[in-house]
């Protein structure tokens, strides 16, 4: 799956993603913000699985099963330009919004604003094509969280 994932993300004209592509995919991303600073904790796992368990109705044996396979995709993505960029053409603005929110809620889940993280997370919002306003309004409502 992983394969054909990447293979379709890097196609010459990116379709909408299914379903169960775009999951793996924009958890994926989550698992790469949250390993940005090299301290992938307990924290930022546990957050990524509540996220994911919330937004897509699963149990926690699913959710825990889709994080160790965004674990391997992330492994494999290339860099993170081209990853969020096949995103960006694969998937909805709506759809892109909401991970950005969901981003910054792993971001700020270990109560620390790594550097690393923020950094990332600003690039990623920009090259997902979400706005730096919508961004802002995201970071704010996961900080609320």
């Amino acid at each position: 799956m992983i394969d054909r994932l990447i293979k379709s993300l890097f196609a010459a004209e990116p379709q909408e993603l299914a379903e169960e592509d775009s999951r793996l995919a924009l958890t994926a991303l989550l698992v790469r913000l949250a390993r940005s600073d090299h301290d992938y904790d307990d924290a930022e796992i546990n957050q990524i699985e509540s996220i994911i368990a919330a937004r897509y109705h699963l149990g926690q044996a699913e959710a825990t099963a889709l994080r160790h396979e965004a674990e391997a995709l992330e492994a494999e993505a290339p860099d993170t330009v081209r990853f969020t960029q096949a995103i960006k053409q694969a998937v909805p603005y709506e759809d892109r919004r909401r991970v950005v929110e969901n981003a910054w809620a792993v971001v700020l889940a270990d109560g620390v604003r790594a550097d690393e993280e923020v950094a990332l997370m600003r690039m990623v919002a920009s090259f997902l094509g979400v706005s730096d306003r919508d961004s802002n309004i995201a970071r704010l409502q996961a900080a609320k969280s």
